[in-house]
C-alpha cells in the first residue's frame, strides 16, 4: 500500500484531497498545526471525518517544526508528498507578513529538506493564480512571466515555485506545482467571499463590493479541483525521470464577474444583499482566467459544476452547519 504525506490536511483543499486518496485505497499521513486563522472547530470536524478511515493517521504539528516532520517521516515509509499547508489570504498578508514568510517560504523549505533527507522522490505542492499578478493577457497560461506579484501572499507562492524548481534540479526530486484558482464549496473557508457574503446577507448586514463589482474570478468548485489534483497525481507518479519539474493551472476556465457572482448568491439564498460599492483593494487583481490547456494535455480534466449548482451545494451545507452550531 502506497503512503501519501499531506500537509495542511485539516484545511479546505487538504481535507478533500486526503479523503479522495483514502477512498482510492492509499494510506494518508495528515499533518497540520490547526492554527486559529479561522475557526479551529471546522478544522477538527474535517480531521474527525478523515479519522473514520482506518488508513489515516494525523500529526498536529507545524511544518516549521523539523522535529515534528522527522517524527512523521521516521514512523512511516512515505512514497509521495502533497504539500498544501500555507498561510492563506491576500488581505491578512498586509497586516501579518511575518506569518507568510515563516509558513509559506520557510515551511516549504522544511518540506523540501524532508524530501531530500528521506529520499522522497515525488512532491506535489500548491501554488496560486495570484502569482500572475496583473497580467496583460486575458487567459493566464503557465508559460507567462510571473515576476510581478501584487501581494505578499503572491510573492511567497512565487518563492515556493522557485525553491521547488531549485531542489528538483539539484537533488533529483520530481516536483509538480498546482496553481489553484478561486476554490469554493462545502466545508470551505469562512474568510472567503462567498461565505462572508452568505453571513452578511442572512444577518441583513451590508457587503462591500470592491472595484465597484468590475472584477472577475475563475471560481472553481472543490470537487472539480480535486479531480484535477487526482488526475495530475496519477500522471505524476508515473514519471521515471529524476529532477522533473512541471506546473499546471487548476481552474474552471470560465471567469465570472463579481456582480454576477453576488446575484447568484442572492438567488440561491432568496434574499437581496445590501451592497456598498468600494474602490479596488490593495493586493487585488482585476481578473483571473485559467488557461487549462496544459492540464488537459496530461489528464482528462474538465470542470462539471456550474457556479449556481456549486453555490447551492455550499449553501445547503452551510445551513446545516450553522444549525448544528446554534
Amino acid at each position: 500500500m502506497e503512503t501519501v504525506f499531506i500537509t495542511g490536511s485539516a484545511g479546505f483543499i487538504g481535507f478533500y484531497v486526503a479523503k479522495a486518496l483514502l477512498e482510492q485505497g492509499y494510506a494518508v499521513v495528515g499533518y497540520d498545526n490547526l492554527n486559529d486563522y479561522y475557526d479551529i472547530s471546522l478544522k477538527r470536524m474535517r480531521i474527525n471525518i478523515l479519522e473514520r478511515y482506518g488508513r489515516f493517521v494525523f500529526y498536529e504539528a507545524d511544518i516549521c517544526d523539523m522535529d515534528g516532520l522527522e517524527k512523521a517521516a521516521n514512523a512511516y515509509s512515505i512514497d509521495y508528498v502533497i504539500h498544501l499547508a500555507a498561510q492563506a489570504g491576500v488581505r491578512y498578508s498586509l497586516t501579518c507578513p511575518e506569518k507568510y514568510i515563516e509558513t509559506n517560504i520557510v515551511g516549504t523549505f522544511h518540506i523540501l529538506e524532508l524530501c531530500r533527507r528521506h529520499q522522497i522522490g515525488y512532491l506535489m505542492y500548491a501554488s496560486s493564480s495570484s502569482v500572475y499578478g496583473e497580467a496583460e493577457e486575458e487567459k493566464l497560461r503557465v508559460d507567462l512571466k510571473t515576476d510581478a506579484p501584487v501581494s505578499l501572499y503572491a510573492a511567497t507562492k512565487k518563492s515556493d515555485e522557485v525553491l521547488v524548481h531549485t531542489y528538483c534540479k539539484n537533488f533529483g526530486i520530481n516536483g509538480l506545482g498546482m496553481r489553484f484558482f478561486t476554490v469554493y464549496g462545502p466545508l470551505g473557508r469562512p474568510d472567503m467571499a462567498y461565505w462572508k457574503f452568505a453571513d452578511k446577507i442572512l444577518c441583513d448586514e451590508p457587503i462591500e463590493v470592491f472595484n465597484y463589482g468590475k472584477q472577475y474570478r475563475d471560481f472553481t468548485y472543490i470537487d472539480d479541483l480535486v479531480d484535477g489534483v487526482l488526475g495530475l497525481f496519477s500522471y505524476f507518479k508515473k514519471l521515471k525521470k529524476k529532477g522533473a519539474y512541471e506546473i499546471y493551472n487548476i481552474g474552471s476556465g470560465n471567469p465570472v464577474e463579481l456582480m454576477t457572482f453576488i446575484e447568484t448568491i442572492e438567488e440561491v439564498i432568496g434574499k437581496e444583499a445590501r451592497k456598498v460599492m468600494c474602490e479596488k483593494r490593495i493586493g487585488d487583481v482585476e481578473k483571473t482566467y485559467a488557461d487549462i490547456t496544459e492540464i488537459q494535455r496530461v489528464c482528462a480534466f474538465y470542470t462539471k459544476t456550474h457556479i449556481k449548482e456549486g453555490l447551492e451545494r455550499f449553501y445547503n451545507w452551510y445551513r446545516e452547519y450553522n444549525r448544528k452550531d446554534a
